[in-house]
């Protein structure tokens, strides 16, 4: 029995990331915010780093609109998926003594938050950082869409700098006991 039950925990706890994952990205939003005067899209990726916005519910402490950053973290021996969530909101956005400052996930030498703890919150739920799956042995994630100059839509290892959401995001996720099939999300039609 308890075999069962260990073996069901670490099914939970990857099918509640996929679940949580593709509700989000099925919500993105094509955002832009101005950081230091300049206007800067709120979508951005890399193979192994994803931010981009939705909105979250009252149940993380402030219901709305939020920039989410997935990345892998180093935790001991192994890696940790953490969500990183700020409100899309300027006080927010630019820290303050409990909040760090959001910078726009660009693919070049990002800070890295691990310094902080996981499973934290700040600012009334308005900052928090989440642990979505402990043992990660892969988190890969690539972009379906056109990008600037090309005539047909691709996979792409990054998006970065672009005007528009990518058509899907492709995510594959294992853990180190577990392996389970890629996770394909199809972001919202959006129009700018």
């Amino acid at each position: 029995w308890e075999a069962v039950e260990k073996v069901s925990g670490q099914t939970d706890e990857l099918r509640l990331a996929h679940g949580f994952l593709a509700r989000a990205l099925s919500q993105a939003r094509n955002l832009n915010v101005m950081v230091q005067a300049e206007s800067v899209m709120v979508f951005g990726g890399s193979d192994t780093a994803l931010e981009f916005a939705a909105p979250l519910s009252e149940h993380v402490g402030l219901s709305g609109l939020y920039v989410l950053r997935l990345t892998l973290e180093r935790r001991g021996a192994g890696q940790t998926l953490v969500l990183n969530r700020w409100l899309l909101h300027p006080e927010i956005l630019t820290g303050g003594d409990d909040v760090p400052a959001w910078e726009p996930l660009t693919g070049e030498g990002n800070r890295a938050y691990d310094d902080l703890p996981i499973e934290m919150d700040a600012a009334g739920g308005a900052f928090g950082r989440t642990l979505l799956l402990e043992d990660v042995d892969a988190f890969a994630v690539a972009y379906y869409g056109t990008a600037e100059g090309e005539d047909e839509p691709g996979w792409h290892a990054d998006w970065f700098n672009r005007e528009v959401l990518p058509t899907l995001v492709r995510i594959r996720l294992t853990t180190t006991r577990q392996t389970w099939p890629e996770l394909v999300i199809a972001l919202p039609e959006q129009t700018r």
